[in-house]
């Protein structure tokens, strides 16, 4: 199996993708958020073997759904109709952005200058997590 992990943007759409076994997620691209973005999706699923999609859903830090996530929720119910035979996963995806942020500071990136990277880094955080909770309770991703 084979997922990949997406940070959900109203102007861009960060992707990661994990490694073969399914252990690694990593960055794979920045898309911007139009119409041009399912059928770029459809080309990685299909290219890719894609066979889950994690999509990362924004809470406060109260655990409660704002404005962002409901928009997230909307966005995973296009992903269903679009893509009915994979398998989507809601993924919590607080503090991932400050995440990426650190992870870019700390390679010696400076960080506004990597908006376009930092999408597609908040996606692999969002995806390894997920790789990792599945690893803990000692299942495949399948």
């Amino acid at each position: 199996m084979r997922p990949l992990g997406i940070d959900f943007g109203a102007i861009r759409i960060g992707v990661a993708i994990s490694d073969e076994l399914g252990m690694l997620a990593h960055p794979l691209e920045t898309i911007p958020n139009n119409d041009a973005f399912l059928p770029k999706l459809q080309k990685i699923v299909l290219e890719k073997g894609i066979s889950a999609i994690v999509v990362g859903i924004p809470r406060n830090m109260d655990g409660s759904y704002g404005p962002a996530a409901e928009k997230a929720k909307l966005f995973m119910s296009q992903l269903k109709t679009e893509f009915p035979g994979l398998q989507l996963v809601a993924w919590d995806e607080r503090l991932t952005t400050l995440e990426a942020q650190r992870l870019l500071h700390a390679a010696g990136r400076d960080v506004k200058k990597s908006r376009p990277v930092i999408d597609q880094v908040a996606a692999q955080v969002i995806l390894q997590s997920y790789l990792d909770s599945v690893a803990m309770q000692g299942g495949a991703t399948e």
